[in-house]
C-alpha cells in the first residue's frame, strides 16, 4: 500500500467508529476557542467536524455554526449529538459554501487530513475579508509515565498527525500566530477505551490486533499504580494556530 493509499484509508476510517468517537474524544478548552474565534465572527464553519465536539461549543457561544464533515457515519452521529446545526458533506479541498460567506473556519483535530495547497485557497474563497482560519489539536502530555506507556501500546507514532500540529499557512493569509493551552481532561475508564478505539490507526488494525491493543489498554488503566479510582485525569496541551485574510 502506498503512503497516499494508507493516508486515504486512515482518513476515511472514522465512520465505523463514530459512536466511540462521540463517547471518548475530549472537548476543547474555552481559552483555545476564545483565542481562535475573532471578535467580529458571527457565521463560523467547523470543518472536519466529526461528531460535533467543537460544533456544540461554538453554538453555545451564540455563533451561527455550519458543520462540514466528509464521513456519512460521522455526520449521522453529529446530527444526533447537536441537533439543529446545518451539517454538510464536504472536505477542505472542496467546500460546499459560497464565496465570502463566512467569518471564520475552525478545523479541530483534522487539518492533517487535508491537502494544504488546495485547502488554503478554498478556505480563502469562502471567508469574508478579514476572515480567520483557525486550527487546533488536543495532544496528550506524554512525559507522564503511564501516558507514554499508553502511546506505546496504541502505536500513536503511526498517526498521520504526528508532528503536524504546528502547520504553516501561506498566502493569501497574514502571518501565522500560535498559542498553547495546558489543561487537564478528566474521563471515565470506559471513555478512555472509546478514546483509544476512535483513533484512526487503531480503527484500521485487523480485528484481532485491535482487540489486543484495547485489552492492553484495559490492563494498563486497571493496574497502573497512578490510576486508582473511577476517574482518569490526563494532562493535555491544545496547540492552536491562526491566520487572517487581509481586509
Amino acid at each position: 500500500m502506498s503512503l497516499q493509499e494508507w493516508r486515504r484509508a486512515q482518513a476515511t476510517s472514522f465512520g465505523v467508529a463514530a459512536e466511540a468517537y462521540e463517547r471518548g474524544r475530549p472537548p476543547y478548552p474555552p481559552a483555545a476557542i476564545d483565542w481562535l474565534v475573532p471578535a467580529h465572527a458571527r457565521r463560523v464553519v467547523d470543518l472536519g467536524a466529526g461528531t460535533g465536539k467543537l460544533t456544540r461549543q461554538l453554538r453555545e457561544r451564540g455563533l451561527d455554526v455550519i458543520a462540514v464533515e466528509p464521513s456519512a457515519g460521522m455526520r449521522d452521529q453529529l446530527r444526533r449529538a447537536v441537533p439543529g446545526v446545518p451539517v454538510l458533506g464536504g472536505k477542505g479541498e472542496q467546500l460546499p459554501l459560497a464565496d465570502s460567506s463566512v467569518d471564520a473556519i475552525l478545523v479541530a483535530q483534522a487539518w492533517h487530513w487535508v491537502e494544504p495547497s488546495l485547502a488554503i485557497p478554498e478556505a480563502a474563497r469562502i471567508l469574508a475579508p478579514g476572515g480567520r482560519l483557525g486550527l487546533l489539536w488536543n495532544r496528550r502530555v506524554e512525559t507522564v509515565d503511564w501516558v507514554g506507556e499508553l502511546s506505546s501500546i496504541m502505536g500513536s507514532s503511526r498517526s498521520p498527525d504526528a508532528g503536524r500540529h504546528r502547520p504553516e499557512i501561506g498566502p493569501p493569509f497574514a502571518p501565522v500566530e500560535r498559542f498553547n493551552v495546558d489543561w487537564v481532561h478528566r474521563l471515565s475508564r470506559e471513555a478512555m477505551i472509546d478514546w483509544v478505539a476512535s483513533r484512526s490507526y487503531v480503527i484500521t488494525l485487523p480485528d484481532a490486533q485491535r482487540e489486543s491493543v484495547l485489552g492492553q489498554v484495559r490492563r494498563l488503566i486497571t493496574e497502573h499504580p497512578e490510576l486508582g479510582g473511577d476517574e482518569i485525569a490526563i494532562r493535555m496541551v491544545t496547540r492552536c494556530t491562526r491566520a487572517d485574510l487581509p481586509r
